[in-house]
Protein backbone atom coordinates (compact mmCIF):
# COMPACT_ATOMS: atom_id res chain seq x y z
CA UNK A 1 0.00 0.00 0.00
CA UNK A 2 1.82 3.09 -1.03
CA UNK A 3 0.47 6.81 0.33
CA UNK A 4 0.77 9.89 -1.28
CA UNK A 5 1.20 13.71 0.52
CA UNK A 6 -2.45 14.39 0.12
CA UNK A 7 -3.55 10.59 1.73
CA UNK A 8 -1.17 11.75 4.55
CA UNK A 9 -2.37 14.90 5.57
CA UNK A 10 -6.03 13.95 5.41
CA UNK A 11 -6.06 12.69 8.91
CA UNK A 12 -5.67 15.99 10.44
CA UNK A 13 -7.52 18.19 7.31
CA UNK A 14 -10.47 15.59 7.71
CA UNK A 15 -10.35 14.53 11.13
CA UNK A 16 -10.22 10.41 9.38
CA UNK A 17 -7.99 7.70 11.04
CA UNK A 18 -6.46 6.65 7.91
CA UNK A 19 -4.40 3.67 9.17
CA UNK A 20 -7.22 2.08 10.94
CA UNK A 21 -10.22 2.61 7.85
CA UNK A 22 -7.31 1.06 5.40
CA UNK A 23 -7.15 -2.00 7.20
CA UNK A 24 -11.06 -2.32 7.59
CA UNK A 25 -11.15 -2.12 4.14
CA UNK A 26 -8.19 -4.56 2.71
CA UNK A 27 -7.29 -6.14 6.16
CA UNK A 28 -3.71 -6.41 6.93
CA UNK A 29 -0.99 -4.15 4.63
CA UNK A 30 2.54 -3.03 4.30
CA UNK A 31 2.42 0.78 3.98
CA UNK A 32 5.12 2.27 2.10
CA UNK A 33 5.94 6.35 1.76
CA UNK A 34 8.11 6.98 -1.47
CA UNK A 35 11.15 8.88 -0.92
CA UNK A 36 10.17 11.82 -2.67
CA UNK A 37 6.50 12.25 -1.03
CA UNK A 38 8.74 12.15 2.93
CA UNK A 39 10.72 15.20 1.18
CA UNK A 40 7.00 16.77 0.06
CA UNK A 41 5.74 16.74 3.29
CA UNK A 42 8.84 18.29 4.66
CA UNK A 43 8.49 20.89 2.78
CA UNK A 44 4.97 21.90 3.31
CA UNK A 45 5.66 21.29 6.92
CA UNK A 46 7.62 24.51 6.75
CA UNK A 47 4.43 26.12 6.24
CA UNK A 48 1.98 27.78 8.59
CA UNK A 49 -1.07 27.39 9.65
CA UNK A 50 -3.35 24.22 9.14
CA UNK A 51 -1.46 22.95 6.03
CA UNK A 52 1.81 23.22 7.18
CA UNK A 53 0.33 21.44 10.96
CA UNK A 54 -1.19 18.54 8.99
CA UNK A 55 1.91 17.73 6.95
CA UNK A 56 3.55 18.03 10.01
CA UNK A 57 0.92 15.05 11.27
CA UNK A 58 1.91 13.47 8.34
CA UNK A 59 5.42 13.44 8.58
CA UNK A 60 4.61 11.50 11.89
CA UNK A 61 2.11 8.75 9.79
CA UNK A 62 5.20 8.21 7.40
CA UNK A 63 7.38 7.53 10.05
CA UNK A 64 5.59 4.21 10.39
CA UNK A 65 5.69 3.38 6.74
CA UNK A 66 8.65 2.07 4.95
CA UNK A 67 10.40 4.48 2.60
CA UNK A 68 11.46 3.82 -0.76
CA UNK A 69 12.82 5.59 -3.48
CA UNK A 70 10.35 5.91 -6.37
CA UNK A 71 13.64 5.42 -8.61
CA UNK A 72 12.39 6.28 -11.82
CA UNK A 73 12.80 9.08 -14.84
CA UNK A 74 9.09 10.56 -14.27
CA UNK A 75 8.82 14.58 -13.94
CA UNK A 76 7.03 14.16 -11.45
CA UNK A 77 6.16 12.18 -8.57
CA UNK A 78 2.22 11.62 -9.14
CA UNK A 79 4.12 9.94 -12.23
CA UNK A 80 6.26 7.97 -10.44
CA UNK A 81 3.60 6.94 -7.95
CA UNK A 82 1.44 5.26 -10.76
CA UNK A 83 4.32 3.35 -11.98
CA UNK A 84 5.55 2.66 -8.70
CA UNK A 85 2.30 1.31 -8.29
CA UNK A 86 2.10 -0.49 -11.51
CA UNK A 87 5.46 -2.63 -11.25
CA UNK A 88 4.91 -3.47 -7.26
CA UNK A 89 1.28 -3.93 -7.90
CA UNK A 90 -0.42 -2.58 -4.98
CA UNK A 91 -2.71 -0.12 -3.80
CA UNK A 92 -2.34 3.83 -3.51
CA UNK A 93 -3.93 5.99 -0.97
CA UNK A 94 -4.64 9.25 -1.76
CA UNK A 95 -7.07 12.23 -2.16
CA UNK A 96 -5.47 14.37 -5.26
CA UNK A 97 -8.45 13.79 -8.08
CA UNK A 98 -6.16 13.61 -11.35
CA UNK A 99 -3.68 11.38 -9.86
CA UNK A 100 -6.92 9.15 -8.89
CA UNK A 101 -7.97 9.12 -12.34
CA UNK A 102 -4.54 7.92 -13.54
CA UNK A 103 -4.36 5.30 -11.18
CA UNK A 104 -7.78 4.23 -11.85
CA UNK A 105 -7.27 4.07 -15.68
CA UNK A 106 -4.31 2.25 -15.86
CA UNK A 107 -6.36 -0.23 -13.47
CA UNK A 108 -4.42 0.10 -9.94
CA UNK A 109 -6.64 0.26 -7.10
CA UNK A 110 -7.20 3.31 -5.12
CA UNK A 111 -8.35 4.20 -1.45
CA UNK A 112 -9.52 7.78 -0.98
CA UNK A 113 -11.82 9.84 1.27
CA UNK A 114 -15.35 9.99 -0.14
CA UNK A 115 -17.87 12.13 1.79
CA UNK A 116 -17.03 13.52 5.08
CA UNK A 117 -14.60 10.91 6.94
CA UNK A 118 -15.28 8.10 4.55
CA UNK A 119 -12.46 6.21 3.47
CA UNK A 120 -13.32 3.87 0.22
CA UNK A 121 -11.45 1.50 -1.94
CA UNK A 122 -12.37 2.24 -5.98
CA UNK A 123 -11.18 -0.03 -9.06
CA UNK A 124 -12.40 0.08 -12.33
Amino acid sequence: MLFDANALMMPLEQGVDLFSEVQVLVGAFDPVVPTEVRAELAGIARMHGRRGAAARFGLSLAARCTEEPLGGTERTVDAGIARYALDHDCLVATSDRALRQVLLRDGIPVIALRGPRRVTLERR
